[in-house]
């Protein structure tokens, strides 16, 4: 069953990590239903959040892969509502 989720992400601002982050989420785009930057130059960080729709396995797999990345702090939240495909 596939369920609706939000991944938040918070990462320091540098252009490798952005990148990198960047390109998995490209690899997930089949999940990703939205999503939304906000840079904050005064604290040096910036804040992402995308909205999915998959498998549990699936929202997982995409959230512990960003969490592996250096400087880069993940937290997902999974709605119990199921979707019928």
């Amino acid at each position: 069953m596939k369920r609706i989720g939000v991944i938040g992400i918070v990462l320091k601002q540098d252009r490798e990590t952005a990148l990198a982050i960047q390109n998995l989420l490209s690899s997930f785009s089949d999940i990703i239903i939205g999503r939304m930057g906000v840079p904050d130059a005064e604290s040096g960080i910036s804040t992402i959040s995308v909205i999915v729709k998959g498998t549990n396995e699936q929202i997982s797999a995409l959230s512990g892969r960003l969490g592996k990345l250096n400087e880069v702090y993940v937290k997902s939240a999974v709605t119990s509502f199921e979707l019928v495909d």
